[in-house]
């Protein structure tokens, strides 16, 4: 038995694109709260749908009999922050299938704190807002107590008539980072995970965090837990953690959840010291930004064992980042590629299509931008509405019925964008079968056919593309048009190497 059970609703097979990578992590958060719960004395188990069944909840239910279920999301994953219609169904389900079995249902999450009426219409008794783990253990410890729960912040409850929301207070206490514990990794079964990815890529990869929350102010960007708040843990207590992992788990590859990492580079090089003095180094990826990739920065990286940067370029258009707040400048990028392909580290882009004001000229700055550096890989998504954004405000008068992604595969736009849903997935095959087609083991033009058509039926659906000065198209390349700038033109594809020749 258990006095609380804590679950998750990101089942990795209803999310197609996910199932196609292969890269299941743990849910971090939830293990966070587990963690933060046993130090207090609370009795916790936890069942991990990622890779089980979420239909196998009421066995799990019998078999634990717990007093209170937290439905408690991974706040370190960018999937759950989106806020997926499949998964919300799977948190509602799970609600309603602890309610039948008789415990009280506490919801914390992105999708919940911006719909927390919902949530509890659907049966919760309670939502957490903020970076809820001490909220979590104040609200059990309270009810396992004397009942009282009047003096824990952050919590929303239907008032006794059931017909509106009400609040404790509107800040939750958050847990510093000082005295958060390990994630509570021991609750959960390794061995799923391990299998996934020997069969999928040959190595074991695990994720941890070395900050929470991002100081930066991209209108689009939701922030429904941390807010603009950041704080980052010590170097050395990082790099403990992964000799940990490196020791119980003999994991090979490590993947940083933070939103953005290596913002300060006096803690990146205390981190890469921490790793080399333990002897702990080994390949990890990061999510960052392109002005933070500074020579000094990057060499620190490369110390650590950073194989990978994942970067918010979102697009190749100026103007467009400055719609969007970004605070980044084109230029950024190029910098940044270069210093990463110095130091043999992977270059990746998040690129964005669809954003207010872009239409085919900016499309095409984006596109020769992508040719111009050459990432090792990109991400491409159109610009999704989140409640509670600059970005949000600005197109909600256009939004239609549909408000969230049904999986993170979906990629429709949901306000009245420049073009269709059919247009932006023609624009992220093309683009992203001419990237595959740079970094491609295959011999040199094996796959130029098939980028070739994939940017025609590009062309066949924007007639500004059709109305230029080529009457015979493959595909585009980037030429000079004054000192500083460059626009696509249409001419034949040729290979990478044909072209430099």
């Amino acid at each position: 038995m258990a006095d609380v059970l804590l679950t998750h609703s990101y089942h990795l097979p209803y999310d197609r694109k996910q199932v196609r990578k292969m890269q299941p992590y743990p849910p971090l958060g939830t293990l966070y709260a587990a963690s933060v719960l046993r130090s207090r004395g609370v009795s916790v188990s936890v069942f991990d749908t990622m890779l089980q069944d979420p239909t196998e909840f009421p066995a799990i239910l019998r078999r634990h009999q717990p007093r209170f279920v937290a439905i408690y999301e991974d706040d370190f994953n960018f999937l759950s922050k989106m806020c997926l219609t499949r998964m919300r169904e799977v948190a509602w389900r799970m609600t309603e299938d602890a309610r039948c079995f008789g415990a009280t249902v506490i919801v914390h999450g992105s999708d919940a704190s911006d719909h927390a009426e919902e949530y509890l219409r659907q049966g919760a008794n309670c939502v957490l807002l903020g970076e809820a783990e001490t909220t979590l253990t104040e609200l059990c410890l309270a009810l396992l107590g004397a009942g009282d729960t009047a003096g824990v912040a952050g919590l929303v409850r239907l008032d006794a008539a059931g017909k509106r929301a009400l609040r404790n207070a509107v800040t939750p206490r958050a847990t510093p980072w000082n005295i958060l514990p390990n994630p509570a990794r021991d609750l959960i079964d390794m061995g799923p995970y391990r299998e996934a990815w020997m069969a999928s890529h040959g190595y074991f990869s695990l994720n941890l965090v070395a900050s929470r929350g991002c100081p930066y102010r991209c209108n689009w960007c939701a922030k429904p837990i941390s807010g603009d708040r950041f704080h980052v843990r010590a170097a050395s207590t990082v790099a403990d953690e992964i000799l940990e992992l490196k020791k119980v788990y003999s994991t090979e590859h490590l993947w940083f959840g933070d939103d953005v990492f290596a913002l300060n580079h006096h803690w990146t090089g205390q981190f890469a010291n921490e790793m080399e003095t333990r002897g702990c180094t080994m390949p990890f990826k990061i999510q960052s930004r392109a002005d933070l990739m500074t020579v000094e920065n990057v060499r620190a990286l490369k110390r650590a064992g950073c194989a990978e940067v994942w970067m918010g370029v979102e697009s190749g258009s100026q103007e467009i980042l400055d719609s969007m707040d970004k605070g980044l400048r084109v230029e950024e990028v190029f910098e940044a590629r270069a210093h990463l392909k110095e130091a043999g580290i992977r270059a990746c882009y998040f690129l964005q299509f669809g954003y207010p004001g872009e239409f085919w000229r900016q499309i095409e700055q984006t596109v020769s931008l992508v040719r111009a550096t050459r990432p090792d890989d990109i991400g491409i998504s159109v610009s999704y509405p989140l409640p509670n954004t600059r970005f949000y405000e600005k197109v909600q008068a256009e939004l239609g019925r549909k408000r969230n992604w049904t999986d993170s595969d979906d990629l429709c736009v949901m306000f009245e964008a420049a073009y269709t849903d059919e247009f932006y997935r023609a624009v992220r095959d093309a683009l992203h079968a001419e990237v595959d087609s740079w970094h491609a083991t295959r011999p040199a033009g094996t796959e130029l056919d098939q980028v070739s058509n994939l940017w025609r039926r590009v062309v066949e659906l924007e007639p500004l593309a059709r109305n230029t000065d080529a009457t015979s198209f493959s595909s585009y390349d980037v030429r000079p048009v004054s000192p500083g700038e460059s626009r696509i033109v249409p001419v034949q594809y040729l290979a990478p190497a044909a072209r430099e020749a």
